[in-house]
C-alpha cells in the first residue's frame, strides 16, 4: 500500500492545506492511504486548541514545545520536531509527505523527511519574504523537496532558479483561492453574530514578529495600537500572532491592550470559514500577514500592510504598504478608507489562481506517488 502523509502545525497552514486533504482522500483505497498529522500551535491552548477546528480524520498527533522567547526556544523545538518525526516516518514508512509554506516546524520536518529518504512535497515555495526567517526556510525546504506546487508565475521561476527540474515545478495558484470559491455564504449580520458583534463597520487584522529584525516587539505592537486607537468608529477584529520568536509577547500586549481599548477585540483563532467571510465584509485587512496579500484582494478589499514582513511577495494594486509608526499606519488607513482607493480595489486581479489549485495539486500527487519511479538523486538545473 502506498501512504501519503500530510502535516500541518498551524491555523494559517490548516487552512491552506484542507482543501488538498479532502481532493486526496477523495482517492483512498486498498492501495493508497492519505494520513493527517496534526502538531505545533494547533495542541496548545495559548494559540486556541486548533485541533478542534480540524474537521477531517486526523491520524497522529505529535506535542512538541511552542516556547518562542528565545533563540535558543526556537532552536530546541526544532530540535524536538526533528527527533520525533524522524522516528515515525521511520516506522510509517510513508511514500511522499506533504508540506506548506516557511515555519520553522516545516523545515524540521523536510529534514526528518530527507533522513528517512521520504520524498517532500512542497506547497508554496518560491515566494520571497525578506522581512521574516520564513524567507531562507522557504528556499532551504525547497531545495529538500521533490515536487514543488507554487501559488503564482514568479515563484515558479524562482523554484527553478535554485535549481530544480521544471518538469516538478508546477504553478496551479493558492488552495486559498479555492477555500474562497467554496466558502458556503453567509451574511454580514450572520458572521459578526457568530463573535457576538451587532452589524458595525469593521477591519480584519493579524500582526507578527518580524523575525529577520530582532530585538524587542514591545515598540512596534504600541505603535500599532495606537493607530487603531485613531479610528474609534471601527472596530478592529484581530487574531493572535504565530509561535515565531515574539510571537507569544505579541499577544500577551494584545490582551492586555484588548482590555482597555474599546474597539480592539483579540481572538486566538476565528477558523478558517469565518476568517475568510469576516474578510469579505471588512473595511480593509491590517498587519503584516499573508491572507491580506493572497486572499484579501480577491474580495477586493484593501489591505494595509505593515513593515517588513512581506516585502519581495508578490502584491497587487489593492496592497498599501506602510511603515511600523503610527503615523504611517494611520495615513495608511486613511487611504485604504478613501474612495479612490476602494475603486482600485474593485478591478484588482488575484495573480494567485482562479480556484482550482488543490484539484490539480492532488492529480500530480497522486500520479506521482502511484506511478512510483521517483528518484531522490535530483540533478541541479542550470539555466
Amino acid at each position: 500500500m502506498k501512504k501519503i502523509a500530510v502535516v500541518t502545525a498551524t491555523r494559517a497552514e490548516y487552512g491552506l492545506l484542507s482543501p488538498v486533504i479532502n481532493e486526496l482522500r477523495k482517492h483512498e483505497s486498498e492501495k493508497l492511504k492519505v494520513e493527517l498529522i496534526v502538531t505545533g500551535t494547533h495542541l496548545s491552548g495559548n494559540y486556541g486548541m486548533t485541533v478542534k477546528e480540524i474537521r477531517e480524520r486526523i491520524d497522529h498527533q505529535i506535542l512538541i514545545s511552542i516556547k518562542s522567547g528565545s533563540e535558543t526556544d526556537i532552536s530546541a523545538n526544532q530540535a524536538e520536531i526533528l527527533i520525533k518525526f524522524t522516528g515515525l516516518f521511520m516506522k510509517e514508512n510513508y511514500s511522499a509527505v506533504v508540506l506548506l509554506g516557511d515555519r520553522y516546524e516545516t523545515l524540521a520536518i523536510a529534514i526528518a523527511a530527507g533522513n528517512t529518504r521520504t520524498p517532500v512535497f512542497h506547497l508554496c515555495g518560491g515566494d520571497t519574504t525578506e522581512g521574516a526567517m520564513d524567507e531562507w526556510i522557504r528556499h532551504s525546504v525547497t531545495k529538500i523537496s521533490y515536487l514543488h506546487f507554487t501559488t503564482n508565475e514568479e515563484s515558479r521561476k524562482r523554484v527553478i532558479q535554485l535549481g530544480e527540474d521544471p518538469a516538478r515545478v508546477f504553478n496551479y495558484g493558492s488552495t486559498s483561492i479555492d477555500n474562497i470559491v467554496n466558502a458556503t455564504d453567509m451574511s454580514k449580520e450572520d458572521v459578526l453574530g457568530s463573535i457576538g458583534f451587532h452589524n458595525c463597520r469593521f477591519a480584519v487584522c493579524t500582526y507578527h514578529p518580524v523575525t529577520m529584525e530582532g530585538g524587542s516587539v514591545d515598540g512596534l505592537v504600541i505603535e500599532f495600537i495606537e493607530a487603531i486607537k485613531a479610528y474609534p468608529q471601527i472596530q478592529f477584529i484581530v487574531t493572535k500572532s504565530n509561535a515565531d520568536q515574539g510571537g507569544a509577547r505579541i499577544n500577551e500586549l494584545l490582551d492586555e491592550a484588548g482590555r482597555e481599548v474599546k474597539n480592539l477585540h483579540v481572538f486566538a483563532s476565528l477558523g478558517v470559514r469565518r476568517y475568510l467571510l469576516l474578510m469579505k465584509y471588512s473595511e480593509f485587512v491590517l498587519g503584516n500577514s499573508s491572507s491580506g496579500i493572497i486572499e484579501a484582494p480577491v474580495f477586493h478589499i484593501p489591505t494595509v500592510n505593515i513593515g517588513d514582513r512581506q516585502r519581495g511577495r508578490l502584491q497587487p494594486e489593492s496592497i498599501i504598504s506602510c511603515g511600523s509608526d503610527k503615523d504611517s499606519i494611520v495615513a495608511a488607513i486613511r487611504e485604504a478608507l478613501s474612495d479612490g482607493h476602494r475603486a482600485v480595489c474593485r478591478a484588482v486581479i488575484s495573480p494567485y489562481g482562479s480556484g482550482n489549485a488543490s484539484r490539480q495539486i492532488t492529480d500530480k500527487i497522486i500520479g506521482t506517488v502511484m506511478m512510483g519511479n521517483i528518484d531522490l538523486k535530483k540533478k541541479f538545473y542550470d539555466l
